[in-house]
């Protein structure tokens, strides 16, 4: 939750190539105080089975930019051996993109919904409400 001295920062995904929640998608949040200043992790998360991740540690007083990392590899690798199962061969190995990472920056007093759209071969992001 913001705060009038800090910001904060919500994520989902959806997997644009199924129609569904990306879930158990590990997503890491870092942040700094500064354009100069090195980003600090503050913590992990992963989505839930709505493809949401409820619990992003708060961000620090005086945060001016954030960093969310996804980890892309490892959902896609899980889904491809999930369709091994139902199909006898899948034309590609591995994720295109193995970590997504959005940079924003922010202000105190504002929420920031961050969507992604994943796909094997492609991404989108915007600020979500």
């Amino acid at each position: 939750m913001s705060t009038d001295t800090t910001a904060s920062v919500s994520t989902h995904i959806l997997d644009t190539s199924i129609g569904r929640p990306a879930a158990s998608v590990a997503v890491s949040l870092a942040a700094r105080g500064g354009s100069d200043a090195p980003y600090v992790t503050l913590g992990a998360s992963a989505t839930d089975a709505d493809g949401r991740c409820k619990d992003l540690p708060a961000l620090p007083e005086g945060t001016t930019h954030v960093r969310l990392a996804f980890d892309t590899e490892t959902y896609f690798s899980k889904k491809q051996a999930e369709a091994q199962q139902d199909a006898p061969r899948v034309r590609d190995s591995g994720a295109f993109f193995p970590e997504v990472t959005i940079a924003i920056a922010v202000v105190p007093g504002e929420h920031y919904h961050v969507p992604l759209l994943l796909n094997p071969f492609g991404y989108s992001v915007y600020r979500g409400s």
